[in-house]
Protein backbone atom coordinates (compact mmCIF):
# COMPACT_ATOMS: atom_id res chain seq x y z
CA UNK A 1 0.00 0.00 0.00
CA UNK A 2 1.17 3.21 -1.15
CA UNK A 3 0.35 6.73 -0.22
CA UNK A 4 -2.20 6.87 -2.99
CA UNK A 5 -3.79 4.00 -2.34
CA UNK A 6 -6.55 5.50 -0.46
CA UNK A 7 -7.02 7.89 -3.00
CA UNK A 8 -7.99 4.83 -5.44
CA UNK A 9 -11.00 3.69 -3.80
CA UNK A 10 -13.42 6.03 -5.28
CA UNK A 11 -14.02 8.07 -8.40
CA UNK A 12 -12.58 11.82 -8.10
CA UNK A 13 -14.74 13.85 -9.86
CA UNK A 14 -13.54 17.16 -11.31
CA UNK A 15 -16.21 20.21 -11.72
CA UNK A 16 -15.55 23.76 -12.55
CA UNK A 17 -15.82 26.81 -15.00
CA UNK A 18 -14.93 26.05 -18.87
CA UNK A 19 -11.25 26.26 -19.16
CA UNK A 20 -10.30 25.82 -15.28
CA UNK A 21 -8.02 22.56 -16.72
CA UNK A 22 -10.77 20.02 -15.66
CA UNK A 23 -9.61 17.43 -18.67
CA UNK A 24 -5.46 18.37 -18.81
CA UNK A 25 -5.31 18.31 -14.90
CA UNK A 26 -7.85 15.03 -14.96
CA UNK A 27 -4.91 13.07 -17.22
CA UNK A 28 -2.39 14.24 -15.39
CA UNK A 29 -3.87 13.32 -12.09
CA UNK A 30 -5.28 10.19 -13.18
CA UNK A 31 -1.24 9.19 -14.60
CA UNK A 32 -0.04 10.14 -10.73
CA UNK A 33 -2.72 8.20 -9.10
CA UNK A 34 -2.18 5.55 -11.62
CA UNK A 35 -6.02 5.53 -11.98
CA UNK A 36 -7.37 5.36 -15.57
CA UNK A 37 -9.02 9.00 -17.00
CA UNK A 38 -12.37 9.17 -18.78
CA UNK A 39 -13.49 12.97 -20.24
CA UNK A 40 -17.16 13.06 -20.04
CA UNK A 41 -17.29 15.06 -22.79
CA UNK A 42 -15.35 12.88 -24.79
CA UNK A 43 -17.58 10.01 -23.82
CA UNK A 44 -20.85 12.17 -24.65
CA UNK A 45 -19.56 12.71 -28.19
CA UNK A 46 -19.08 9.14 -29.24
CA UNK A 47 -22.36 8.27 -27.52
CA UNK A 48 -24.15 10.91 -29.67
CA UNK A 49 -21.74 10.26 -32.96
CA UNK A 50 -21.35 14.24 -33.23
CA UNK A 51 -19.63 17.00 -31.37
CA UNK A 52 -21.17 18.73 -28.38
CA UNK A 53 -21.65 22.08 -30.83
CA UNK A 54 -23.22 19.89 -33.00
CA UNK A 55 -25.70 18.52 -30.04
CA UNK A 56 -26.29 21.86 -28.87
CA UNK A 57 -27.16 23.15 -32.17
CA UNK A 58 -29.32 20.62 -33.07
CA UNK A 59 -30.85 19.50 -30.02
CA UNK A 60 -30.73 21.98 -27.51
CA UNK A 61 -28.67 22.72 -24.12
CA UNK A 62 -31.48 20.62 -22.31
CA UNK A 63 -31.28 17.35 -24.58
CA UNK A 64 -27.78 17.42 -23.84
CA UNK A 65 -27.79 17.71 -20.44
CA UNK A 66 -29.94 14.33 -20.37
CA UNK A 67 -27.64 12.88 -22.22
CA UNK A 68 -24.78 14.13 -20.10
CA UNK A 69 -26.43 13.14 -17.02
CA UNK A 70 -26.87 9.41 -19.02
CA UNK A 71 -23.31 9.25 -20.05
CA UNK A 72 -22.07 10.47 -16.26
CA UNK A 73 -24.26 7.54 -14.73
CA UNK A 74 -22.84 5.20 -17.30
CA UNK A 75 -19.18 6.35 -16.23
CA UNK A 76 -19.81 6.54 -12.22
CA UNK A 77 -20.91 2.67 -12.58
CA UNK A 78 -17.18 2.16 -13.22
CA UNK A 79 -14.78 0.95 -11.15
CA UNK A 80 -12.73 4.04 -9.64
CA UNK A 81 -11.15 6.90 -12.19
CA UNK A 82 -10.80 10.08 -12.64
CA UNK A 83 -13.51 11.90 -14.36
CA UNK A 84 -13.67 15.67 -15.98
CA UNK A 85 -17.55 16.68 -16.49
CA UNK A 86 -18.15 19.57 -18.68
CA UNK A 87 -18.86 23.18 -16.74
CA UNK A 88 -22.82 22.03 -16.85
CA UNK A 89 -22.55 18.81 -15.05
CA UNK A 90 -22.65 19.25 -11.96
CA UNK A 91 -25.07 22.41 -11.82
CA UNK A 92 -28.21 20.13 -12.92
CA UNK A 93 -29.44 18.80 -9.57
CA UNK A 94 -29.90 14.84 -10.44
CA UNK A 95 -25.88 14.61 -12.27
CA UNK A 96 -24.49 16.73 -9.30
CA UNK A 97 -26.75 13.99 -6.45
CA UNK A 98 -24.90 11.20 -8.59
CA UNK A 99 -21.67 12.40 -8.47
CA UNK A 100 -21.99 13.42 -4.65
CA UNK A 101 -23.15 9.96 -4.09
CA UNK A 102 -20.85 8.41 -6.22
CA UNK A 103 -17.56 10.07 -6.02
CA UNK A 104 -15.53 12.61 -4.62
CA UNK A 105 -15.87 15.56 -6.16
CA UNK A 106 -13.21 18.48 -6.51
CA UNK A 107 -14.10 21.64 -7.74
CA UNK A 108 -11.27 23.34 -9.76
CA UNK A 109 -11.75 27.23 -9.16
CA UNK A 110 -9.66 29.95 -11.48
CA UNK A 111 -9.67 33.08 -11.96
CA UNK A 112 -12.03 34.51 -14.56
CA UNK A 113 -9.53 36.50 -16.29
CA UNK A 114 -6.96 33.57 -16.31
CA UNK A 115 -10.42 31.64 -17.58
CA UNK A 116 -11.36 33.68 -20.28
CA UNK A 117 -7.39 33.63 -21.92
CA UNK A 118 -8.02 29.84 -21.97
CA UNK A 119 -10.93 29.29 -23.62
CA UNK A 120 -10.42 32.73 -25.83
CA UNK A 121 -8.18 30.63 -27.72
CA UNK A 122 -10.80 27.51 -28.68
CA UNK A 123 -13.91 27.55 -30.72
CA UNK A 124 -15.44 24.84 -29.40
CA UNK A 125 -17.38 26.49 -26.63
CA UNK A 126 -21.05 26.40 -27.48
CA UNK A 127 -22.07 28.79 -24.53
CA UNK A 128 -19.43 31.62 -25.38
CA UNK A 129 -19.40 31.30 -29.42
CA UNK A 130 -20.22 34.82 -30.93
CA UNK A 131 -20.11 36.26 -27.56
CA UNK A 132 -17.84 38.55 -25.52
CA UNK A 133 -16.11 34.94 -23.10
CA UNK A 134 -15.87 37.24 -19.85
CA UNK A 135 -19.31 38.82 -19.83
CA UNK A 136 -20.51 34.96 -20.21
CA UNK A 137 -17.80 33.73 -17.68
CA UNK A 138 -19.09 36.18 -15.26
CA UNK A 139 -22.24 35.59 -15.77
CA UNK A 140 -22.00 31.90 -15.05
CA UNK A 141 -19.68 32.03 -12.11
CA UNK A 142 -22.46 33.54 -10.65
CA UNK A 143 -24.99 31.09 -11.40
CA UNK A 144 -22.73 27.98 -10.64
CA UNK A 145 -20.01 29.20 -8.18
CA UNK A 146 -22.95 28.71 -5.24
CA UNK A 147 -23.21 25.26 -6.63
CA UNK A 148 -19.57 24.69 -7.74
CA UNK A 149 -19.24 25.01 -3.98
CA UNK A 150 -21.11 21.79 -2.74
CA UNK A 151 -18.15 19.99 -4.14
CA UNK A 152 -16.43 17.75 -1.66
CA UNK A 153 -13.19 19.75 -2.16
CA UNK A 154 -12.38 23.25 -3.68
CA UNK A 155 -8.62 23.58 -4.96
CA UNK A 156 -7.68 27.31 -6.11
CA UNK A 157 -5.61 27.01 -9.06
CA UNK A 158 -4.77 30.21 -10.03
CA UNK A 159 -2.59 30.56 -12.95
CA UNK A 160 -0.04 27.55 -12.26
CA UNK A 161 1.31 24.46 -13.97
CA UNK A 162 -0.90 21.99 -14.40
CA UNK A 163 1.60 19.29 -12.17
CA UNK A 164 1.32 22.06 -9.51
CA UNK A 165 -2.33 22.00 -9.66
CA UNK A 166 -2.24 18.31 -9.61
CA UNK A 167 0.45 18.01 -6.62
CA UNK A 168 -2.75 20.49 -4.76
CA UNK A 169 -5.55 17.76 -5.78
CA UNK A 170 -3.43 15.40 -4.22
CA UNK A 171 -2.83 17.37 -0.87
CA UNK A 172 -6.73 18.83 -0.78
CA UNK A 173 -8.12 15.04 -1.41
CA UNK A 174 -5.41 13.35 1.51
CA UNK A 175 -6.80 16.60 3.86
CA UNK A 176 -10.52 15.30 2.72
CA UNK A 177 -10.19 11.32 3.00
CA UNK A 178 -8.21 12.08 6.64
CA UNK A 179 -11.15 14.51 7.82
CA UNK A 180 -13.52 11.35 6.87
CA UNK A 181 -11.80 8.52 8.49
CA UNK A 182 -9.71 10.46 11.87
Amino acid sequence: MDRYTPLRARTITLVGLMGVGKSSVGRRLANALELPFKDADVEIEAAAGRSIPEIFASLGEPAFREGERRVITRLLEDPPHVLATGGGAFITPETRALIKERSISVWLKADLEVLVRRVGRKDNRPLITGKDPLEVLTDLAAVRYPIYAEADVTVETGDTAHHVTVDQVIQALTTYLQGQNP
